[in-house]
């Protein structure tokens, strides 16, 4: 268990990094727009859960391993950017379907695609492997331990940032909804976002 003084030091590092709004909070706002605020609520559990597996892999070292390889950080960033874009397109597809008839993916799906998202962003595996060892010393147990809480902190601060800014992406799609076509539009915006995140993911440097 880390120390009380440096487990504070993390808690105003992690608000901090969550406060500025990134790959998590564009794919929120995006699903939330698109499809409402249960969508984009179960996005933010499904990516959260996404990034507890990505933070397990650092604990156990696998994540150092993959910063360290350009070609497997390479490839897990196209996976993730190609994934992003596929729902996009999927989501402009259908838009016309989905204001006529509010019919959305399934529960489980929502978490299905949203905890791909999630493990395959590589924003977070590159900040968890260069950032949570930081915070981690020798005598206060296990390594691993230690960045398992960590890691489960900051996904905790992520959950309450991300579900806020799904409930107010969500209500304005709501609010905005009584035209047909408007909804129509809003859904396509909402896809376009999540194409839009995919190339500057992929394009991003590594």
């Amino acid at each position: 268990m880390p120390s009380l003084t440096t487990y504070g030091w993390f808690l105003l590092t992690a608000a901090a990094f969550v406060m500025i709004p990134g790959p998590s909070v564009l794919f929120i706002v995006g699903r939330s727009i698109a499809l409402g605020r249960r969508a984009g609520l179960l996005s933010v559990l499904g990516n959260a859960l996404g990034v507890c597996l990505v933070i397990t892999a650092v604990a156990f070292g696998v994540g150092a391993l993959i910063t360290a390889s350009h070609v497997a950080f390479v490839t897990l960033k196209a996976v993730g950017a190609a994934y992003l874009v596929w729902l996009g397109v999927q989501t402009i597809r259908h838009r016309r379907r989905i204001a006529a008839t509010e019919e959305l993916p399934t529960g489980r799906r929502l978490l299905l695609q949203s905890f791909v998202v999630g493990f395959t962003n590589p924003k977070s595996l590159a900040f968890f492997a260069a950032v949570l060892p930081q915070f981690v010393h020798r005598d206060a147990g296990p390594a691993a331990s230690q960045l398992e809480i960590l890691g489960v902190t900051f996904v905790a601060i992520g959950l309450l940032s991300d579900s806020v800014w799904a409930v107010a992406a969500g209500t304005a799609r709501t609010w905005l909804a009584s035209d047909p076509r408007r909804l129509r539009r809003l859904t396509g915006a909402g896809g376009v976002m999540m194409i839009a995140l995919g190339g500057i993911l992929l394009g991003a440097d590594n």
